[in-house]
């Protein structure tokens, strides 16, 4: 038998431009493309037995610099006539946006089966190709300075996430965890070819500097930044768990952050988190809790609280309320340190600036103070007088020339009422924003920042440049509200998953505040299961409504009748029972529903029945004196009795022997005939060991004051006497005290 030949598959198709097309505006990443669906009928039409192989792959071909380059497929949903590519396959084609490519000719006929605005339209050759599954990789960085440690990680990522295929010459472009890039060269592949294929395969990746030059730039970075590492005398500090008991001392490179955990805390009372900064750096400070809704680590683009101020009197404060609906079901607080640096302006000869944290729990009425540059005025002595210009108490006798001086040299600002020398750097670089009046600061740095911060744009990265913020604060909020890459704890697959939804979609977010579910969330709810406690498939985000139905009938559910025997451990009808599996008593054979008025379980009225019409009960009255008697006068005989109407069980008991005699023992049982009748008497029979243990095993759980005792009776014989099922049963079945009491 010979092998189908080689699927043979090639096409012409228009690119699509960037613009309001819905298919390039999806975030196609790595190397893959859109093709329209017809593609996809072709290539079923043309494989054997409609089997394609897995994963489908396509080389792609631009014909106006021949450059070629290899794609693996997203999805078959693009435009007719048309091909969707990711920025990295443009990038690796040549393409740009100018470029224009000549039409295709038309067909014999002079026509084209195309519209006439799509013949002069960029085109790109796709042609079906099967690559060999590669062994080995070596890619060549472009600039110097990578540390493997930094990158190995994002790259495996980036290639299990986003690729299919390598071509050799292209470059990859890996983000690293601050924002930074890493460019990478694709040189050499094993099998040798222009390209491989990287799914389901043991890929050896190498990386190798371009020259000798690059190498030794490379380690002598590699051994500067080690000296920095977090935890030495030069780097930031490594951070960890406090508590509201100890300040913290730590330090900051610019551009890193230290984080720190808060466990515990009082939280009827509200948290304080203080930073107190030395050395006059600029730090900020941030604190997100963490929940199931809130996973991240505060940064600057994604936090809950933050103060990104600049620092005016070395100190930062976050007061967080104990109302707050951020501290909902929180597990801790995650607090970190920011050394501030604008993008791009981190130096490796930077210093780490020191800094002291703490967390401590106020008062209710204590409130966040953030000063504002002025001091309350002090009402002068006789002898002394204020400052017009600087508004300082001076004494009357130097005022003239506190005066002259202070006019000639000083200048207060009319906003701030700060007092700065008019020659100062600081007077020269004074501001005050207009847009935010608590915004000022006297340094070109702080203006710096206060733009970054407050007016430029911020774009989410994680979903894209349609996504643009014009502050770092709405960022921080988008992130951590209705970012759809935002992480949280599935309550469903107890995952640390994005959440997924559309932020613009306004019925989406409407009914993830009326459900609380996000739409990873619903989609992953509406799995289905059995119910624990009856059986049914509930869809798992339906089930705690489900639950609560179960409640609501155990709460009027009436108590299960007991055997009237005093150490009996039976109900009268086990099938009677909610929760029993199959309807019976863990497959045990009982005599059920045994049918007679004197309230006795199947198993104690066993001995009494007899087949004989006794339409007045006399003959019944007599057995059941029969019994007494010879209880009293010859005993069961086992030891386990504790029947006090038992000769045994007397014995048992420490109790001396009453009732011997047939006459005494007829005396002592009269009285107990005489409350036949009566089901609110018990019943002096003696039974087996089992049934008596289950009884004390009752009483003493009923004692605990949580449950009645009848339905403890009950759950040890609906659960053959095991003392931790019984627990269980109760807690699934059976109604409190407390919960019986509300429904009468």
């Amino acid at each position: 038998m010979t092998d189908a030949p080689p699927l043979q598959w090639s096409t012409s198709y228009r690119l699509a431009s960037p613009g309001p097309s819905s298919h390039v505006g999806k975030d196609l990443g790595g190397d893959k493309i859109l093709l329209p669906p017809s593609a996809l009928q072709e290539l079923l039409n043309l494989s054997a037995a409609d089997a394609l192989p897995h994963p489908l792959m396509f080389q792609l071909v631009n014909p106006a610099n021949g450059i070629t380059a290899y794609a693996g497929i997203r999805e078959f949903s693009a435009d007719e006539h048309e091909v969707v590519l990711s920025p990295h396959l443009r990038e690796a084609l040549g393409i740009r946006e100018s470029d224009r490519i000549p039409s295709a000719p038309p067909d014999k006929d002079g026509d084209s089966d195309m519209p006439s605005e799509m013949l002069d339209a960029p085109r790109i050759q796709v042609r079906f190709k099967q690559l060999p599954r590669g062994t080995y990789a070596r890619l060549r960085p472009l600039e110097a300075g990578y540390d493997p440690d930094d990158w190995r990680p994002l790259l495996e990522r980036q290639l299990r996430s986003h690729f299919t295929t390598l071509t050799r010459g292209s470059t990859l472009k890996i983000q690293g965890a601050k924002g930074e890039e890493f460019h990478l060269l694709v040189d050499k592949f094993k099998p040798d070819g222009d390209g491989i294929c990287v799914v389901d395969t043991d890929l050896e990746v190498d990386i190798e500097p371009l020259d000798e030059e690059q190498a030794r730039e490379t380690l002598r970075q590699i051994q500067s930044k080690s000296q920095r590492r977090p935890g030495t005398a030069a780097g930031s500090s490594v951070g960890g768990a406090i508590d509201i008991w100890k300040d913290v001392e730590g330090q900051v490179l610019p551009g890193d952050y230290v984080d720190y955990e808060l466990r515990s805390w009082d939280k009827a009372r509200p948290i304080v988190v203080e930073l107190a900064i030395h050395d006059g750096g600029d730090l900020d400070l941030f604190v997100s809790p963490k929940s199931s809704r809130q996973r991240a680590l505060p940064r600057g683009e994604e936090h809950v609280f933050g103060d990104l101020s600049s620092p005016k009197d070395g100190t930062k404060r976050i007061v967080i309320l104990p109302t707050n609906d951020e501290l909902k079901d929180a597990e801790s607080l995650l607090i970190s340190v920011h050394g501030f640096a604008l993008p791009g302006q981190v130096k490796t000869s930077e210093t780490p600036c020191r800094f002291t944290l703490r967390a401590r729990a106020a008062e209710l009425e204590e409130k966040s103070s953030v000063p504002d540059g002025t001091s309350p005025s002090a009402t002068p002595a006789a002898d002394e007088e204020q400052c017009r210009n600087c508004l300082q108490i001076v004494p009357k006798r130097t005022m003239v020339l506190h005066e002259n001086f202070c006019l000639r040299n000083n200048v207060v600002c009319p906003h701030c009422k700060n007092v700065l020398q008019k020659r100062s750097d600081e007077w020269q670089n004074h501001w005050h924003c207009p847009s935010h009046p608590d915004a000022w600061g006297s340094s070109a740095a702080s203006k710096a920042k206060h733009e970054y911060v407050e007016h430029t744009l911020h774009t989410c990265p994680s979903c894209g440049p349609s996504s643009a913020f014009p502050s770092l604060r709405e960022l921080a909020h988008h992130r951590t509200t209705l970012c759809p890459h935002k992480l949280i704890l599935c309550q469903f697959c107890h995952l640390e998953v994005p959440q997924e939804g559309d932020p613009s979609d306004l019925a989406a977010v409407a009914e993830r505040a009326l459900t609380g579910l996000t739409a990873h969330e619903l989609a992953d709810g509406a799995r289905t299961t059995d119910c624990h406690l009856c059986g049914a498939i509930v869809r798992l985000r339906d089930m705690p409504a489900h639950v609560a139905h179960h409640e609501l009938d155990k709460a009027s559910r009436p108590r299960p009748r007991i055997c009237r025997v005093e150490l009996c451990g039976r109900v009268v009808n086990l099938n009677s029972l909610p929760g029993l599996k199959g309807g019976g008593n863990g497959g045990r054979t009982v005599i059920q529903d045994p049918g007679n008025d004197l309230g006795l379980c199947a198993m104690c009225f066993a001995p009494l029945f007899v087949s004989m019409h006794d339409p007045d009960g006399r003959a019944m009255r007599r057995r059941i004196e029969r019994r007494y008697v010879t209880q009293l006068i010859k005993g069961c005989g086992n030891v386990w009795c504790r029947n006090e109407y038992c000769k045994t069980g007397r014995k048992t008991l420490g109790l001396e022997e009453k009732g011997t005699s047939v006459k005494e023992a007829l005396e002592m049982s009269k009285p107990l005939l005489e409350e036949i009748g009566d089901h609110g008497r018990v019943m002096h029979f003696c039974v087996e060991e089992r049934a008596q243990r289950r009884r004390e095993m009752a009483k003493m759980l009923a004692a605990e004051g949580v449950y009645e005792l009848e339905w403890c009776v009950a759950a040890f014989e609906a659960e053959d006497g095991d003392v931790a099922q019984a627990r269980g049963w109760l807690e699934n079945w059976a109604p409190t005290k407390m919960a019986a009491a509300r429904t009468s």
